[in-house]
């Protein structure tokens, strides 16, 4: 299998052009999550020019199958395709022309590489055994999150699909090289919402009030405890608020204030027993205070987990596709992505793709308005997801 490799490595080179022109399209023309009408309808049709018969999914997801040789395996393909509510503020002849909405996280890149990989495969489909499922997913930036919705809808089944695998854009990694974590990757990400129901008043008269800016205070101090107290610490938890609203003023104590925040972990159990850890914390502290704390917890995607088998063949064969020093080792990250669903429900791999030019360009950030690529990515993403395919389908 490994003769393949230059024969990809040229196909994905002489498609680079068109890769690159598929990605400044969805770029200078993003949708939010769960809205991605026009991105479906645009992967449709190329899918279609490639012989292919994509069907709708999730709504707004899209779902097309290349049928090698028989007698093999299914594997799946995931790029999502939504994107963020941010300003971009790069001066680029492709920047978004949807205002306020930007692919700030790489999900042009992700349906651009996917797209490109499409191309190389359906040209080699006489070359492997099996089936490829390209999965093109709505909503990741929102819960309930496109890819549990895509599984709920079979997107896994008919026919059955045995091993995932995703990419990720990463500005901290030049373009050529990806990363890769096996076992515990990923967060799982749960929103925390949060009302303190006291009596407001003069500020000047605190012994008339009971005073809920004070018993926000011992919340948010306290809670810290189920992380630094009660979580194993071997064991990576984050505890988190971002948003604080006491609608007073210098001398008005408020009725209410409001917060909001995240919890995120690497451990199913210990997320659920932290859950009933932070709400008796919460609702009794406030109690013993004399006010009343309502605490709605969101339950959000859960840990990603790369199955150690999987994620051990994949680093090799993109070692013997990219060089052994282009394919480097991941820490664990407490963001969170909601391909995790797909490796709760099938052996999974999830890499990152370098997207920063060796010269520092393109280092800002996902989720920043200055987010870009160096489009040398877009050579490496759609030949190495082809070449790892066909890879996996051969095992």
């Amino acid at each position: 299998m490994s003769s393949l490799i230059p024969r990809i490595q040229a196909l994905a080179a002489a498609h680079a052009a068109d890769t690159v022109a598929l990605r400044r399209h969805l770029h200078a023309h993003p949708e939010l999550s769960f809205e991605e009408v026009n991105t479906a309808a645009f992967v449709t049709k190329e899918l279609e020019k490639l012989g292919l018969t994509p069907q709708p999914l999730a709504n707004t997801g899209v779902v097309a199958l290349i049928e090698g040789l028989p007698g093999g395996p299914t594997i799946a393909l995931r790029a999502d395709m939504d994107a963020l509510p941010i300003i971009e503020a790069n001066d680029i002849p492709y920047k978004s022309t949807t205002p306020g909405v930007m692919h700030a996280c790489g999900h042009d890149v992700h349906t651009a590489s996917l797209l490109g990989a499409a191309r190389i495969l359906t040209e080699l489909k006489g070359e492997f055994k099996g089936n490829i499922k390209l999965m093109f997913q709505p909503g990741e930036e929102r819960l309930p999150g496109g890819a549990s919705l895509m599984i709920k809808e079979g997107v896994l089944e008919n026919p059955a699909v045995g091993r995932v695998l995703g990419q990720h854009v990463f500005p901290h990694l030049p373009a050529g090289k990806i990363g890769l974590r096996p076992g515990r990757y990923m967060a799982s990400t749960d929103e925390l919402y949060l009302t303190i129901k006291g009596k407001g008043g003069h500020g000047a008269m605190p012994e008339m009030n009971l005073d809920p800016v004070l018993v926000a205070a011992h919340i948010i101090v306290a809670a810290q405890q189920i992380v630094s107290r009660r979580a194993n610490p071997k064991l990576p938890s984050v505890l988190s608020f971002g948003k604080v609203i006491a609608n007073g003023a210098t001398n008005v104590i408020p009725n209410e204030v409001y917060i909001e925040g995240t919890f995120r972990t690497l451990n199913e159990e210990w997320r659920a027993e932290a859950h009933r850890h932070l709400r008796k914390l919460c609702e009794g502290l406030a109690e013993s205070m004399g006010a009343v704390c309502e605490l709605e917890i969101r339950v959000g995607y859960p840990y990603l987990e790369n199955e150690p088998a999987l994620t051990a063949r994949v680093r090799a064969a993109a070692e013997a596709y990219l060089g052994p020093e282009n394919v480097v080792e991941l820490d664990q990250w407490m963001a969170a992505e909601d391909f995790a669903y797909f490796s709760q429900a099938a052996p999974s791999c999830f890499y990152r793709l370098g997207t920063r030019h060796a010269d520092g360009r393109f280092a800002s950030s996902v989720h920043t308005p200055t987010f870009n690529i160096d489009e040398q990515a877009l050579t490496t993403g759609p030949g190495l997801m082809a070449w790892l395919a066909m890879e996996e389908l051969g095992q």
